[in-house]
């Protein structure tokens, strides 16, 4: 069991001696984990694997960038490989017990020191706040940080790494609704949750939103709100159908980032694509479907698209801000259906340079 977090001094004038890259620095690989636990998915179960293994092939193919696969055994290894037929020389697989397939809230943190070296941050993780507590997530960023190779930093509080969105020039981008929330860290005010973000991810400006989408149990992640596409530019949603479920806070989230300005005190740029609108779950409740839960690969971006009329739209929306890679749309609304799309399930591994 890690240490508690340890009291924090606040040093606003000390630089921080960590750095996380931003996504679209060059990656050396991809962390996934395949999805195997049917008794969790259910009828989405083979969908969800399809959608899966046209993501990975997405992200490795033309030679994008390698792909470390956690898989439960040897049946899901067997699974994985011939889904990931055409692209499995850039596999390989580890078995490993998780929870599910969420490696951007479970898996480390990758941060450089200030020598440029690489460094697998281990941050504690609770089911999102006791909701989804899961056999194996807990122990997914020690294994993983293990496999990689990488030394590890053992940190003692809370975080998911959906629910913080970097620049990789000292500005995060989070939520109220996900760092605040006492269901993570009790006893953890902004000030001190601040003070953690710059010591452990280098965050030497912290731009706080407030609520994240409908029915979303990750308390208002990030990763599906908004997302850095280069220095000071910054993409959210707008609402462009009727009966939008999120339009009221896609249209404040636009409004509070563009009053923003980043760590380097640029005025951010922002570009608002569509949102999905109202995706339904089989029980007829709003999902928390996101255009902006892309993935940022080597040499493709993929984004998740739902079957709506809003898919091409937000595709196409996106592709001018990705000079140098393929933007494309692939299906996640098999993914969707277990709560989150592709940013959720990938976590990049920086490329030492």
């Amino acid at each position: 069991m890690r240490a508690p977090i340890p009291t924090l001094e606040k040093h606003p004038m000390t630089l921080p001696d960590v750095r996380q890259p931003a996504e679209w620095e060059i990656h050396s690989r991809c962390w996934l984990a395949w999805p195997s636990h049917g008794h969790l998915w259910g009828v989405n179960l083979a969908p969800a694997q399809a959608e899966f293994a046209a993501l990975g092939r997405a992200i490795a193919e033309d030679g994008g960038e390698a792909l470390d696969l956690l898989v439960q055994d040897a049946a899901a290894e067997a699974e994985a490989r011939a889904a990931l037929a055409p692209v499995i020389g850039q596999a390989r697989c580890h078995r490993v017990p998780v929870g599910d397939i969420w490696l951007r809230d479970t898996a480390p943190i990758f941060v450089k020191d200030g020598t440029g070296s690489l460094q697998a941050a281990c941050f504690r993780f609770n089911g999102w706040g006791g909701k989804h507590v899961l056999a194996g997530d807990e122990q997914v960023a020690d294994r993983v940080a293990g496999l990689s190779g990488m030394p590890r930093r053992d940190h003692g509080w809370i975080l998911e790494g959906g629910s913080v969105e970097g620049d990789g020039e000292g500005t995060v981008l989070t939520t109220r609704q996900c760092l605040l929330n006492p269901n993570r860290n009790p006893g953890m005010d902004q000030a001190d949750v601040e003070a953690a973000l710059r010591r452990d991810l280098g965050a030497e400006k912290v731009l706080w939103l407030d609520e994240g989408l409908i029915n979303d149990h990750t308390d208002g992640h990030v990763d599906t709100l908004a997302r850095f596409v280069a220095p000071g530019v910054v993409v959210c949603m707008e609402a462009r159908a009727p009966g939008d479920p999120n339009a009221a806070t896609l249209d404040r989230i636009a409004a509070d980032l563009a009053a923003f300005t980043d760590a380097r005190g640029r005025k951010l740029q922002v570009v608002r694509i569509p949102s999905p609108g109202l995706v339904r779950d089989e029980a007829g409740e709003p999902m928390p479907a996101s255009f902006v839960n892309f993935y940022i690969g080597n040499r493709s971006v993929v984004v998740p698209t739902y079957g709506t009329s809003h898919d091409g739209a937000a595709v196409a929306a996106l592709a001018p801000l990705f000079p140098g890679r393929r933007v494309v749309g692939r299906s996640a609304r098999a993914i969707l259906s277990g709560g989150g799309a592709f940013h959720c399930i990938t976590q990049q591994q920086p490329e030492v340079l």
